[in-house]
């Protein structure tokens, strides 16, 4: 929310508010929503959302540094792209082999 201070022997006011310039018509319409369901001021909401935001990015910076030392320190071993995408396909397969057995499972119970 901006700070308005009138500055002594001045007529203007100093703002420490920051303008926002929204150039997607659909985030000022979801924006305008949400003020309008929550009660709250497009201000706030902005503010929460770009403070979210920047947390969640330095959390991921932290990850992302700390798995990076663990790489070059040797303490975790990288995995060849071709192994992750097999292991994730033999994943994937298995469980839709368990998803068919159950659905096999419940037909048989239903007696179809």
């Amino acid at each position: 929310m901006p700070v308005f201070v009138r500055c002594p022997g001045a007529d203007f006011l100093v703002s420490w508010g920051m303008v926002v310039h929204l150039n997607n018509p659909d985030i000022q319409a979801k924006i305008e929503r949400w003020a309008a369901e929550t009660g709250r001021a497009p201000d706030e909401l902005i503010e929460d959302a770009v403070a979210g935001y920047f947390e969640e990015l330095s959390q991921t910076r932290e990850m992302l540094n700390s798995r990076y030392d663990d790489l070059k320190s040797g303490r975790v071993k990288p995995i060849p792209g071709e192994e992750v995408i097999a292991r994730l396909r033999e994943k994937s397969a298995t469980r839709r082999s368990q998803l068919g057995s159950n659905r096999a499972s419940d037909d048989r119970r239903r007696g179809e």
